[in-house]
């Protein structure tokens, strides 16, 4: 498999007018970098176009939730911590001065650059199987967003699956919990991609709790 991970527009490392370019823009020039990235390996001859899945967390959660309302690019897609409204986000998130910093204003103020930006305003052009990761827990980006875009995918008839990890916040930071997230996406890949059989997403396998003494005997 070829791995692409895009340093889209918002990212460090390319100076502060690279940093803004997604001001006011976020979702649209995100999601644009993505799909550039991909036609140019798909140009290269280096991957079958009809191969292709897509995930992220948090802010790359975000950004795979608008390719999957906005974009039927994918064989599956995968969206971890995504914000699927702004609006939603903004009234429940504990960080409401990043929206205004990103955004501009509240959405009573400016609801059109919500709108424009909210994966959710696009839920009607979705076709693509999605499965969504979130933390019980998430404060930076609360799991109503899970909750909202699941429905949304559910009312178009959209293959959605939804997996809750209990007692996370934003990031899944047990060795255990982390593998368990990383082989819900293998199994949800491999089934849109190569076939596999697709395992029960209902009772997904999660790890007890871990210990401290088990933390340790992973490196941590």
């Amino acid at each position: 498999a070829l791995v692409l991970k895009v340093n889209y527009r918002g990212s460090a490392g390319y100076g502060e007018k690279f940093r803004k370019l997604n001001v006011r823009n976020l979702g649209v020039g995100d999601a644009w970098d993505v799909l550039s990235g991909v036609d140019y390996l798909i140009a290269k001859g280096w991957v079958d176009k009809t191969k292709v899945a897509c995930m992220g967390w948090s802010q790359g959660g975000y950004i795979s939730a608008f390719l999957t309302t906005s974009s039927d690019r994918f064989a599956a897609i995968s969206v971890g911590a995504g914000i699927s409204n702004w609006s939603t986000y903004y009234y429940n998130t504990d960080i409401t001065p990043f929206t205004i910093n990103y955004l501009g204003k509240d959405p009573a103020d400016d609801p059109a650059i919500y709108q424009i930006t909210s994966p959710m305003s696009y839920i009607k052009n979705a076709k693509t199987p999605t499965l969504i990761q979130h933390g019980e827990l998430d404060r930076r980006v609360p799991i109503a967003n899970a909750y909202e875009l699941r429905q949304g995918l559910e009312d178009r008839g959209v293959k959605v699956e939804m997996v809750v990890y209990k007692g996370f916040g934003h990031g899944i930071t047990k060795p255990k919990s982390m593998r368990a997230v990383m082989q819900h996406n293998l199994s949800w890949f491999n089934h849109f991609i190569w076939g596999d059989p697709l395992p029960d997403f209902t009772a997904p396998e999660l790890p007890k709790k871990e210990t401290k003494d088990e933390k340790k005997a992973d490196g941590n």
